[in-house]
């Protein structure tokens, strides 16, 4: 059905839970453990869930109680409202340096303040997936208006809709911006504040925004290659090395000026990018490709990874970028291995309907399955001839995903360097093909007239996103895809179940396979 995490949120959780008593009919809050650290992405619909060890997760199922100590709240105050030209990803990539800063490792975050109602439900899913990251054990939102909508829309039924009501405002479970909170500690976020950012290149914390992304890149490149060998001639390097890190990158001595004109600042037309490591190599593929691979080459970017894929606003915004860049007649650098790996088929359909899904596969980017693939390392090789010569020249290049965790050697044993952006920054990066560019001031490519095409000229409008969302995902679209999720696939249904003797003296408790109760493990800690 998809990514684990997916499903919770658009089908399995419900918020709260209902149980028959001695006294009759009683609801609780629902929750939730997993084997998964990001179970925590149901903490954006308001279920407290995280994830566990197997041990406890076992026990959890059989009835036993997880027991833990009291943990301290960090209340996290969202004020303002998020740009236009920032998405969900820059969010988290900010809260995420923020809380790590912070130290909230064995703590819960709990998000309040007027900010909140101005952030839609597949956000604060993303922000709650990004837990793990922040290191703490929950980040929880609260239960509103936003939740009802997500739910209502989700399919949920009307009854259970007005339990969850009626039971988030009996317990003052509901969200009232107005009412001061007391927490054990707290930061504070104006959503207006929020830039375009991406982060690496191997700790999730380490957020460069989009403007700075080309100089921190020229400033990280020498922790993965000699300082010395493979640099253009100039003294651009040295210079930044010794200048206070808070200083301006130095100015180019006179005859060193470069224009992007002159002379391929990439390194991917044969000649030596100036004033950081550079190392063109020529590479010719069996289908008739050709060009040179250079330090810092993006050779995968990937859509993928529960935390932004269960997100229809930056999903559909990378589509329509994909749809505007095409368009324009860009095309990704042939280097370049793209994919798409949603959480659910949900997105499959949305795509479908929007007629989106045909520019993506254009540049590149085509459904490769449902759950974790380049996020967990499952990108699978770069094509021979790539692989090779970056081993053999000990090329640094680099990927460039929308996943939740970008540690050294984790996404591919040949890139080392990784990149978290948001699901179109991974489109325009593929366009791009290299971590040493400049978006705001080098062209992606030029149109049918020699006219550049820069990315503010493709970068999708907010209000035309929300439209295709408005028009596209309908609660038809869930309902369909999870009517099914219990009833298991054909191999499920074909496999002999044979029934299992009555134990002597015992109640009969059949021992052999069984009919699933669900298809992710999801139990309830209240009993």
């Amino acid at each position: 059905m998809g990514i684990v995490h997916q499903v919770n949120i658009e089908s399995l959780a419900r918020v709260v839970m209902t149980r028959q008593t001695q006294n009759g009919l009683q609801a609780y809050p629902d929750t939730c453990v997993g084997t998964d650290s990001h179970t925590t992405m149901e903490n954006g619909l308001g279920v407290l869930g995280w994830g566990v060890g197997g041990i406890e997760a076992e026990a959890a199922m059989l009835g036993q109680p997880i027991s833990m100590l009291i943990p301290r709240v960090v209340g996290f105050r969202l004020t303002g409202e998020i740009p236009a030209g920032a998405t969900a990803t820059d969010v988290v990539l900010t809260i995420t340096q923020m809380l790590r800063e912070h130290g909230v490792v064995g703590k819960f975050v709990e998000f309040y303040g007027d900010g909140v109602a101005e952030v839609p439900l597949a956000n604060r899913a993303t922000i709650g997936n990004m837990s793990p990251e922040f290191g703490s054990t929950a980040a929880m939102f609260p239960i509103d208006q936003v939740t009802m909508d997500y739910m209502r829309l989700t399919g949920r039924t009307e009854e259970q809709l007005a339990l969850v009501e009626a039971y988030a405002k009996e317990q003052k479970m509901w969200h009232d911006p107005s009412k001061e909170l007391r927490f054990s500690e707290q930061l504070e976020l104006d959503l207006s504040t929020i830039v375009p950012s991406i982060s690496g290149p191997k700790r999730p914390q380490d957020r460069i925004e989009l403007t700075d992304a080309k100089e921190q890149f020229r400033k990280d490149i020498h922790n993965y290659v000699d300082n010395g060998a493979d640099t253009a001639e100039g003294t651009v390097d040295e210079a930044v090395e010794e200048s206070f890190p808070a200083s301006d990158a130095p100015t180019p001595a006179a005859g060193q000026e470069q224009d992007a004109a002159d002379k391929p600042r990439t390194g991917q037309g044969g000649q030596p990018a100036a004033y950081r490591p550079s190392k063109p190599v020529a590479v010719k593929m069996p289908d008739g490709r050709e060009f040179h691979l250079d330090h810092g080459a993006v050779s995968i970017a990937s859509i993928t990874s529960c935390t932004n894929t269960s997100n229809p606003n930056v999903m559909l915004a990378a589509g329509v970028l994909a749809r505007n860049a095409v368009e324009k007649g860009l095309v990704q650098k042939p280097w370049v291995k793209t994919s798409i790996a949603p959480g659910s088929k949900v997105v499959t359909d949305y795509y479908e309907r929007s007629g989106l899904i045909e520019y993506l596969e254009k540049i590149g980017f085509f459904i490769v399955g449902y759950g974790c693939t380049t996020c967990i390392g499952n990108s699978g090789p770069l094509e021979d001839e790539i692989s090779k010569t970056v081993q053999d020249e000990d090329l640094a290049v680099t990927s460039v995903l929308s996943g939740n965790r970008n540690f050294e050697g984790r996404i591919n044993p040949d890139v080392k360097m990784n990149y978290l952006a948001s699901p179109p920054l991974v489109v325009a990066y593929a366009l791009a093909g290299s971590m040493d560019f400049d978006f705001e001031n080098e062209p992606l490519g030029q149109d049918s007239e020699g006219k550049d095409i820069y990315l503010k000229d493709i970068w999708p409008d907010l209000t035309e996103v929300q439209t295709i969302i408005d028009e596209s995902i309908d609660t038809e679209m869930f309902t369909s895809k999870y009517d099914t999720v219990f009833d298991g696939d054909h191999r499920w249904k074909a496999m002999d179940t044979p029934k299992a003797p009555p134990s002597r003296g015992t109640r009969h408790r059949p021992t052999c396979a069984r009919r699933p109760t669900s298809t992710v493990w999801t139990w309830s800690l209240a009993r």
